[in-house]
């Protein structure tokens, strides 16, 4: 690990594969952020270990990924492989991570005791207590509603709940109906003969706008919500 250069990996089958790319550029790519390839990669090789400087061969890269291309192959690790962070990366992103986390407990949840909100500090305490793994990429929104599980037997949380009846077309359904279940508990589920989804789906009310963003990405724009009663 460098401050210059870092690395991103992934594995196809009993291979793996790596790309040396600059820390800052490759993190600005890996969240999304419109990012020429060129600016990310340090080099235009592909390696089988990075480490010692071994390169893929041509065989196994056409074989992995249909290509020898550096670029093309580059370009899947980036987008389906892992990215090695910084010590300081992953520290900025673990912390901007778990203040979203704690603000979405905060707003959402109370002491069932006082019927008031938990104060912020009260909330990172007891995830430092327990020790929660906060996942820099993954939203928070999700991580929250877990997050909320294991927090229980440590602090009394009660969280405001919403019932949301949705309808997903064939083609999206089976990916739309994993981002159901990581959101919160499908209570209802119907799967109609020209294989779309019809669900019920209850979770905390501050996930909805999260919620509501993961599935439309997913469906492209198409899943069919409303809020029951």
């Amino acid at each position: 690990m460098s401050d210059k250069y870092t690395t991103a990996r992934l594995a196809k089958g009993p291979d793996h594969f790596e790309i040396l790319v600059k820390p800052e550029p490759a993190l600005e790519y890996k969240l999304g952020k419109q990012i020429a390839l060129s600016q990310v990669l340090l080099i235009e090789e592909i390696y089988s270990d990075a480490g010692k400087g071994t390169r893929a061969s041509t065989e196994k890269l056409q074989k992995a990924f249909g290509s020898a291309d550096a670029i093309k192959v580059a370009e899947e690790i980036m987008k389906s492989g892992e990215l090695q962070l910084t010590t300081d990366q992953r520290r900025k992103l673990v912390e901007d991570k778990r203040r979203q986390i704690v603000a979405i407990i905060v707003r959402n949840a109370i002491d069932p005791r006082t019927g008031a909100p938990h104060p912020p500090l009260r909330i990172e305490q007891a995830m430092e207590q327990i020790r929660i793994s906060i996942d820099p990429f993954k939203s928070a929104e999700e991580q929250a509603k877990n997050i909320i599980d294991q927090l229980r037997p440590v602090i009394p949380l009660k969280m405001e709940q919403m019932r949301i009846a949705v309808k997903v077309f064939p083609e999206f359904a089976a990916r739309a109906f994993n981002v159901l279940k990581s959101y919160g508990n499908v209570s209802r589920e119907e799967w109609q003969t020209d294989g779309s989804l019809v669900a019920v789906v209850e979770m905390p009310a501050g996930m909805y706008g999260g919620f509501i963003d993961r599935v439309g990405k997913v469906t492209q724009g198409t899943i069919q919500t409303k809020v029951l009663t």
